[in-house]
């Protein structure tokens, strides 16, 4: 093992976190910002680039620090440290509703591919790092632009996504077409593309956008109910315009709506 073996576990439902266990002088790095809770002997120190072990020097670090900026996030991360005589906790909790998701890379070939904001935690060890989509069509219409983010290494990760979560494995050759946005994580040996929406009218009027996602097995998906994407722009449609306010379940409102009338 390279990789700080650690142990576990989830709390709630909906909003959830994940408590970790850490022995004596065992690490967990997270993003910056996902701290809940903590014990006192815990030492909490901020890292730079990404977070493995084996950094290469100034020159590694920068490089991490680089993948990580490339896919949105801070080019720093903060480890958190076991510095007591007995077993001690740390708490993570996820930023919008949905699940937590443990992974034990060593179980899946050591490498996950995942969207660019999906990262909450891992031992020590695990590299973050950046998977290029190949393929033009992909990378300007995929959704997840042309870098997603892809974890490596052979111990436990933690990544979170919105609304409920499905995994499904795929065998050699079977698709799985999906709406862009929902998908979450894949392994290595799956074959990622987009293609258009049959029909001008579906493409047009249907609702669903112009593209979704196709996945071709081996290997196993992990779909999310509810992109935070989707969850913001119907919170953004919900918002009153000018000052007034959105009266909920009315008539008389909707008619407004519809009209483009002021009711003030």
């Amino acid at each position: 093992m390279n990789n700080h073996e650690i142990d576990y576990k989830l709390y709630g439902d909906d909003m959830q976190f994940v408590e970790v266990e850490l022995d004596p002088q065992e690490t967990v790095i997270a993003e910056a910002g996902s701290l809940m809770m903590m014990d006192d002997a815990i030492r909490m120190e901020t890292i730079f680039g990404d977070g493995a072990e084996s950094s290469g020097g100034l020159m590694g670090k920068l490089l991490g620090a680089g993948k990580r900026v490339l896919t949105g996030e801070s080019m720093f991360m903060t480890a958190f440290t076991n510095e007591g005589t007995g077993k001690k906790h740390v708490s993570f909790a996820s930023p919008y509703p949905g699940k937590i998701i443990p992974l034990d890379l060593s179980t899946i070939d050591g490498k996950l591919i995942c969207q660019k904001d999906a990262f909450l935690a891992a031992a020590k060890g695990v590299s973050i790092g950046i998977e290029f989509q190949r393929k033009v069509g992909t990378g300007f219409f995929g959704g997840e632009g042309f870098i997603m983010q892809k974890l490596e290494g052979d111990g436990m990760a933690f990544v979170h996504a919105g609304g409920t979560i499905h995994k499904k494995e795929l065998a050699a050759g079977e698709v799985l077409r999906l709406d862009t946005g929902c998908l979450v994580a894949m392994t290595g040996g799956i074959d990622y593309n987009i293609e258009m929406v049959g029909g001008i009218k579906t493409a047009m009027f249907g609702g669903e956008g112009l593209f979704l996602a196709t996945l071709r097995g081996p290997g196993t998906v992990w779909v999310q109910s509810l992109p935070f994407s989707r969850l913001a722009s119907r919170v953004f449609s919900a918002m009153p315009r000018n000052g007034g306010s959105k009266g909920e379940g009315s008539a008389a409102s909707g008619l407004f709506d519809i009209l483009g009338g002021d009711r003030r």
